[in-house]
């Protein structure tokens, strides 16, 4: 059973429409630029890889937005590939790498923030089943959400930077009721610097193409996980002190015999 009356201030039909809108604003023109090229649907569909390359600069940037306003937890599209092909020199968007990286970076994070914020009003409705919402009620979910509480924009920056296979960061923001601007931000921020690094590394190391990107990637994952790691195994090593200070205060206190 659904609980229409949960405080957590958000519309999810307001979304609805406004997303609705933003899709359409990409969809049309980029079909009106598709179509003015003179290609027929089967070359579009047999050729896609020449189609994108010839198309116009315009036509590639509103792809790029369409595709990853479209990658989210529901539809769990590859990313990277689409950011390292408009940044390619053979797409040639611009003619040097910073104005390409700031281009593909800030395009490509503006769209995965939105898909992200997609991804939060469905969360969102869906916990207010109150099967779907007692997750918050589990000591799983309360240790998570301590752990949450303590830095929660700058988790939600690193998740969207590093390439996780699943964001447990932000089904844990939705629930949390993490606002939903500081999370706009931050999904923005962390896809900013993924896109920007994978755009620049793409363009200059061009004849390197995958090979560059997906090492570098790996290597900021690994990063990530060891960060993840050792903050887990700093707090076992403070619960393991607390305990041994409470052990070895409570043995003292203990009354001798005489």
């Amino acid at each position: 059973m659904l609980e229409p009356h949960l405080p957590d201030d958000v519309s999810v039909r307001r979304w609805i429409l406004v997303y609705s809108v933003y899709f359409v604003l990409l969809a049309a023109p980029l079909i009106v630029l598709l179509i003015a090229q003179g290609d027929s649907w089967e070359d579009w569909a047999h050729n896609t890889s020449v189609t994108f390359r010839t198309a116009t600069v315009a036509a590639k940037l509103l792809g790029l937005a369409l595709y990853l306003s479209l990658c989210c937890t529901f539809l769990p599209m590859p990313s990277m590939w689409i950011v390292s092909a408009v940044a390619s020199q053979h797409v040639a968007i611009t003619g040097d790498a910073w104005t390409t990286t700031l281009i593909v970076a800030s395009i490509g994070a503006f769209a995965s923030m939105m898909a992200n914020l997609n991804d939060y009003h469905i969360f969102t409705w869906m916990l207010r089943h109150r099967r779907i919402a007692a997750v918050r009620h589990t000591r799983t979910y309360r240790r998570a959400a301590r752990w949450f509480s303590r830095s929660p924009f700058f988790l939600v920056v690193v998740f969207n930077f590093i390439p996780f296979p699943i964001d447990v960061v932000r089904m844990l923001a939705t629930t949390y009721r993490y606002p939903r601007v500081p999370f706009a931000a931050a999904n923005f921020s962390g896809r900013f610097v993924r896109y920007g690094v994978v755009a620049f590394v793409t363009y200059q190391l061009a004849d390197y193409g995958w090979v560059a990107t997906i090492t570098l990637l790996g290597f900021a994952l690994v990063m990530g996980l060891g960060r993840v790691i050792l903050s887990v195994v700093r707090r076992m090593q403070h619960r393991s002190s607390s305990r041994a200070a409470e052990i070895e205060s409570a043995v003292k206190q203990t009354p001798r015999e005489s």
